[in-house]
């Protein structure tokens, strides 16, 4: 049986990295209408085929999300979405302003190139390394 209510949004997140879990734990409190669902892609049991094909390398290098339509969002616009279904969305409205859009996307790309150094991780070649050798032995 399907679920009646579908989120509006599912937000791929990285549940190994702290910054990023402080941004879910905000969200899923402010969500109090239940409109958005949170998936760790860090979790051993993610399945891109699940979340539009979406890989771990592609989900752990830039924020993504998927809507109840199917659309999939990234960067900058995966927040201004999110914040606006918990109504904090004059927030993030004018990131989505014609050229402001992208100097804060490309900001945010700086930011996705350096988050795994910045939060004191390995980086991303090493991470995939690591989730291939889990999957590896998962397996056996």
């Amino acid at each position: 049986m399907s679920d009646p209510c579908p989120p509006e949004l599912t937000l791929l997140y990285d549940g190994g990295c702290p910054l990023c879990l402080r941004e879910v734990h905000f969200l899923q409190r402010r969500d109090r209408a239940g409109r958005i669902a949170f998936v760790d892609i860090d979790a051993v049991d993610y399945n891109p085929d699940d979340h539009q094909g979406i890989s771990y390398r592609a989900a752990m290098g830039r924020i993504h999300a998927l809507t109840a339509t199917g659309e999939v969002l990234i960067d900058v616009a995966v927040f201004r979405e999110a914040y606006r279904l918990i109504g904090l969305g004059w927030l993030y409205a004018p990131t989505g302003w014609p050229l402001l859009d992208k100097i804060v996307n490309g900001l945010y790309g700086l930011w996705a190139q350096q988050r795994l150094n910045l939060t004191g991780r390995p980086d991303l070649d090493q991470l995939c390394r690591d989730r291939c050798e889990l999957t590896k032995s998962g397996q056996q």
